[in-house]
């Protein structure tokens, strides 16, 4: 199991770790929540939590809870700018559909 960023995404993350800074990586999670059932959390950490799992991309850090694992293995975190927006983009294997927002998804 695993999940992974772009060489974009890793740019603007070691550019926010910086602006802040510094931090251990990214945390990546799932909640409960949205019109689709889940919704993606992203946050900063300074350090793992007792139940994260730790994984490299691209030079990152990225830490996952153990319960959200299951829902985000095999997932791509991507950096895109679409129109006068910019921000992270996920590409979930795991997602069966999701909202017109783009925040939130089913399994």
């Amino acid at each position: 199991m695993s999940i992974s960023v772009t060489p974009k995404a890793a740019t603007q993350i070691r550019k926010a770790l910086a602006k802040r800074g510094g931090g251990m990586g990214l945390r990546v999670a799932v909640k409960t929540s949205g019109c689709s059932g889940y919704a993606y959390a992203l946050e900063f950490a300074d350090a793992a939590a007792a139940d994260d799992l730790a994984f490299e991309s691209e030079g990152v850090q990225l830490l996952v809870e153990a319960r959200s694992l299951p829902l985000l293995d095999g997932t791509q975190l991507d950096w895109v700018r679409e129109g006068l927006n910019e921000g992270f983009k996920f590409s979930n294997p795991n997602a069966s559909a999701t909202c017109g927002c783009g925040e939130s998804f089913a399994v």
